[in-house]
């Protein structure tokens, strides 16, 4: 009789234990000759050695599934753990996936520029997406850096942006530097929690897998082995878009996403989002792309307040 400790890493537990433990039971009555006791993110077996090998196995191909899928139901259980086939899914051929979010949402780039983030994304370190509210520039960019953590491309995931007020003074914020940053960040949470377990974000923050990291606070650091996005970049000014980009390190991705119809700052021309965009265009490395009206996603409507805020 031999014991093993298996570790699950990045998987969510509940996600493979299953609601009151119904994906456990399954796996318990598949391997009876064993013991399985599962404690938090560890399950350990008891049994002969040629059993803990299958039972390894079997684990192996789960977690697989559980990392590309981000999802697991009883008949993708059995099917995986039968060796039946049944554990596939049609989208496996979409080429437009980009991940699989909560419950095994697809996540898709729908739009042509969209699209040509995605494939820019695989041949350029920095990519700079600027376009109207609604485009899905940002929600992109966190697709690729979700993706890029779950592929072990990158160690961590490190999110910026400028903390500067739209058009209004929301006077003092209480709360550590956290609490003070999370409502200018909201929509890259939003973006996160739609692609991975709240409880399993939470975990990525507390571990530092994925950071806050405020514009102004970046000076001197060298991210390597990092997917950064900079978000709402048109308000950075020239010197904290340039600090910002001179922090990449060695296998870094960066990503700035803004809005060059939504500057905030006092002297809209300071943007550095645009003097960036005129300067970088030539270098190899860096890919540019401009989305506009065409790649709104968001309700019917926002696509005619775009156009109509444009003739004024």
């Amino acid at each position: 009789m031999i014991e093993k400790i298996i570790y699950l890493k990045s998987i969510d537990p509940l996600l493979l234990y299953g609601a009151n433990n119904q994906h456990l039971e399954i796996i318990r009555r598949f391997f009876s000759r064993i013991k399985i006791i599962a404690r938090g993110d560890q399950l350990k077996a008891i049994g002969e050695s040629s059993e803990i090998t299958r039972f390894e196995d079997k684990m192996e191909k789960l977690f697989a599934f559980l990392d590309k899928y981000n999802r697991l139901t009883a008949a993708e259980l059995e099917g995986i753990l039968l060796e039946n086939g049944s554990s596939e899914r049609d989208e496996v051929n979409d080429e437009d996936i980009l991940i699989f979010g909560n419950n095994g949402k697809p996540i898709r780039s729908k739009t042509p520029h969209q699209r040509e983030m995605v494939e820019k994304y695989r041949t350029h370190d920095l990519l700079i997406a600027t376009g109207p509210a609604g485009s899905g520039k940002t929600y992109i960019a966190v697709a690729l850096a979700v993706r890029a953590l779950r592929n072990r491309e990158v160690k961590r995931i490190i999110l910026s942006r400028p903390a500067v007020e739209s058009g209004e003074n929301l006077g003092f914020l209480p709360g550590d530097l956290r609490e003070k940053l999370d409502p200018y960040l909201q929509p890259l949470y939003d973006a996160l929690l739609d692609m991975m377990p709240a409880r399993k974000l939470k975990e990525y923050m507390e571990d530092n897998v994925i950071q806050i990291a405020p514009l102004a606070f970046m000076r001197g650091r060298t991210l390597d082995n990092a997917f950064v996005i900079l978000d709402e970049a048109q308000n950075a000014s020239i010197n904290q878009l340039k600090m910002f980009l001179t922090r990449m390190g060695e296998f870094s991705k960066f990503a700035v996403t803004g809005d060059i119809t939504q500057i905030d700052l006092p002297d809209a021309n300071k943007s550095g989002l645009i003097h960036a965009k005129t300067i970088l265009s030539d270098i190899n490395g860096i890919a540019i792309i401009d989305f506009d009206k065409m790649d709104i996603i968001r309700h019917k409507l926002v696509e005619q307040i775009v156009r109509a805020y444009e003739k004024k």
